[in-house]
C-alpha cells in the first residue's frame, strides 16, 4: 500500500479511504451467482468495476477493493490483514496483506478519496432510556440487542412488537446503517470486547468450542445470491466471523465483517461449517433496532 501518488481532477491529497468510506459506495441492487457477477454492487453509471480475470485462473469476483483498516486481530489464526469490500459478491472481509500459500504482497484494487476526513467517526450519546443516538448519522438505537439469537420470522416479529423509550417505530437496520457503528480499532482477542462502541451492551455468543466471541446482527438488507434470489438476509459480524478450519476455531474474515445468512431454512442441526475456509453459518442471528431521530 506504500508508493503511490495519485493526481487526479487537479488534486494531489487523494487517500486510501477507510473501511466505512469504501463501504459507503455499495449498492445492494447488485445480484451474484456463487463466484460469478449478474449485477455489480456499485453503481456503473459512475464508476468503473473490473471483474476478477478468469482467463489467468481467477473467479469473477476475484477484484476486491483494499481499504486503509486494518484488521486488529490476525485471519484464520496467522494472517495480519486488512479490510476490503468486494463490490462484485456484496461483502465486507479481512484480506491477508501477504499471500498465504506464496507469501508474497497481496494483490487488490484501489479506489482512491478525498475530503472529508471526519466521515464514519461516530458521536454517540447516552440517553439514559435504554437508547444510544448518534448525533454523526440522525440515528437512534437499542442499547441492548434482543438477547438471544432468532430466525427470519421471529426477528421480524421481534422488531414489529418492540417498544421501548416510549416509541414503537423502531425497525431492522439496514446493512449500512449497521455497519456504521462498528468499532474497527477493537480486538476481540486482547480486550475481550465487541466491535461496538462500549456505550452499547452487547450479548455473547461464543463459538462452539466455548471460545469467546460475540453476536452476528441481522439487517433488513437483502443479499440477491443464489439460485433463490431474495433468500439471504445480510448481517454485519460484531465479533469474530468464525470458521471452523483445520481443526480449530478461527477468525476467518475479521470483526465488522458483512456476511448473509438465509432467511428461511430448516436449522436443528446449526451452525454448521461451510465452504472452503469452513465458514461458520448460524441461520439464527441477533438483533440490535433502530429507529430515526424526528
Amino acid at each position: 500500500m506504500q508508493g503511490f501518488v495519485v493526481n487526479a481532477g487537479k488534486y494531489n491529497d487523494w487517500r486510501i479511504p477507510s473501511i466505512k468510506e469504501l463501504f459507503s459506495l455499495i449498492d445492494y441492487s447488485g445480484q451474484v451467482f456463487g463466484d460469478k457477477s449478474i449485477h455489480l454492487f456499485i453503481d456503473t453509471k459512475y464508476f468503473d468495476q473490473p471483474l476478477g480475470n478468469t482467463a489467468i485462473g481467477e473467479r469473477g469476483i476475484d477484484a476486491q477493493t483494499w481499504s486503509s483498516t486494518e484488521c486488529q486481530s490476525l485471519t484464520m489464526g496467522k494472517d495480519r490483514s486488512r479490510y476490503g469490500v468486494n463490490f462484485i459478491d456484496g461483502r465486507i472481509k479481512a484480506y491477508p496483506i501477504m499471500e498465504p500459500f506464496s507469501g508474497q504482497p497481496n494483490r487488490m484494487h484501489f479506489r482512491f478519496v478525498r475530503g472529508n476526513l471526519y466521515y464514519g467517526h461516530n458521536k454517540f450519546i447516552d440517553n439514559r432510556d435504554g437508547t444510544i443516538a448518534d448525533e454523526a448519522t440522525g440515528l437512534i438505537w437499542q442499547k441492548e440487542d434482543s438477547k438471544t439469537a432468532l430466525d427470519w420470522k421471529s426477528t421480524l416479529e421481534y422488531t414489529s412488537n418492540l417498544n421501548l423509550a416510549s416509541h414503537n417505530d423502531w425497525r431492522l437496520p439496514t446493512i449500512k446503517e449497521l455497519q456504521s457503528i462498528v468499532v474497527y480499532e477493537n480486538n476481540v482477542d486482547e480486550s475481550e470486547k465487541a466491535s461496538i462502541s462500549e456505550l452499547f451492551q452487547p450479548s455473547k455468543r461464543n463459538n462452539p468450542d466455548g471460545s469467546l466471541n460475540y453476536p452476528y446482527y441481522w439487517s433488513s438488507t437483502t443479499l440477491l445470491d443464489g439460485p433463490q434470489p431474495g433468500n439471504q438476509a445480510a448481517y454485519v459480524c460484531f465479533g469474530k466471523a468464525s470458521a471452523f478450519f483445520n481443526g480449530l476455531y478461527v477468525d476467518a474474515h475479521g470483526t465488522g465483517a458483512v456476511r448473509s445468512d438465509l432467511k428461511y431454512m430448516q436449522h436443528a442441526n446449526y451452525p454448521i461449517s461451510f465452504g472452503p475456509q469452513g465458514d461458520l453459518v448460524y441461520v439464527r442471528n441477533f438483533v440490535r433496532c433502530v429507529r430515526n431521530v424526528k
